[in-house]
């Protein structure tokens, strides 16, 4: 077994790093803290130092294997800090040989007509768009050169256990859904949309780490068929034995009030066209050339009601 570095301990990073250390894999976790967000994993090491300080991080990446880049600064801060984060990752890369396996969204693409492949050119309207079209764009030039190996992987909108925050159906939809009130949500819930299962994206971070005719690319993450958000309450409440749970879209008007007090919804209106339209991923690229196939939904749905049923039994339940 080999060395991962893994930047980042998010619901991503954190599910990566699980992954590698049940493989067998010696495991490096880097974040600012150096506390794990979770009980301590066998098999897991947690550095404390800033992933943007090339010399730093090129210095903990030393024998490593791959270098998973999960991390991702605040969305206010993205177009600030993404461009030295990503040099930082290409220096440790460059240095030690590492495979660069660069954990990417779908924001790069900006809207499009039809559905998502990765082969449509970056033409993101926003600067969050840009700045992560830009960052793989950086890594594929140095890969082109010749000087480091890298592959992005791209991910849809995070399900799942561990998807907490940051998740359209995570936070601001399960407590509720738990107990039978409504869920409010964003866009349209009545059109198709991608949700990419976290434990799916661990094992993609993983597969492609070691598939060299996978790297100097990206790759959408096998991903279950685009469902709506309605379509996915109703999934997740009759598992939960909730019954019918009332999903109401919030109004513009209400979403620029919230805006003022929340930044992850201020920072949401670049790619609210994400949830007014139809927005699917296509990952068959990756389904015929690698092993990885989406999690049947009925399990995502089962393990995520599970997930949070145990969360809000714990004493950061509210109430």
């Amino acid at each position: 077994m080999s060395f991962h570095l893994v930047i980042g301990h998010g619901a991503a990073g954190a599910a990566t790093a699980r992954l590698l250390a049940e493989q067998g894999h010696e495991v490096r976790v880097v974040t600012r803290s150096g506390r794990p967000a979770e009980p301590a994993v066998e098999g897991i090491e947690h550095l404390a130092l800033d992933a943007s300080d090339p010399a730093r991080l090129t210095q903990a990446a030393r024998g490593a294997a791959a270098i998973h880049g999960c991390a991702a600064p605040p969305l206010p801060q993205w177009a600030a800090h993404w461009p030295a984060l990503t040099s930082a990752l290409c220096a440790a890369a460059e240095d030690s040989g590492a495979v660069l396996v660069m954990l990417g969204n779908l924001y790069g693409y900006g809207p499009v007509g039809g559905p998502l492949t990765e082969g449509l050119p970056p033409a993101a309207t926003g600067p969050k768009g840009r700045v992560r079209a830009a960052a793989w764009e950086q890594a594929r030039a140095l890969h082109e050169a010749g000087r480091i190996r890298a592959v992005e992987v791209r991910a849809s909108d995070f399900f799942g256990p561990g998807v907490t925050d940051g998740g359209h159906l995570a936070s601001r939809a399960m407590p509720n859904l738990l107990k039978g009130r409504p869920v409010a949500v964003l866009g349209d819930p009545d059109t198709p949309h991608s949700w990419t299962y976290l434990p799916d994206v661990a094992r993609a971070m993983a597969e492609l780490a070691t598939e060299e005719r996978a790297w100097g690319r990206p790759w959408h993450i096998p991903t279950a068929p685009a469902l709506p958000v309605r379509a996915m309450v109703e999934r997740l409440a009759a598992e939960a034995g909730t019954g019918p749970v009332p999903v109401r879209r919030l109004s513009p008007a209400v979403l620029a009030v919230a805006g003022l007090f929340s930044p992850l919804l201020r920072e949401l209106r670049e790619v609210r066209y994400q949830f007014d339209r139809p927005f699917v991923m296509d990952s068959t690229a990756y389904e015929a050339a690698f092993t990885l196939r989406a999690t049947p939904l009925e399990q995502q749905v089962a393990a995520t009601v599970a997930w949070w049923r145990e969360r809000l039994r714990g004493p950061e339940a509210g109430s």
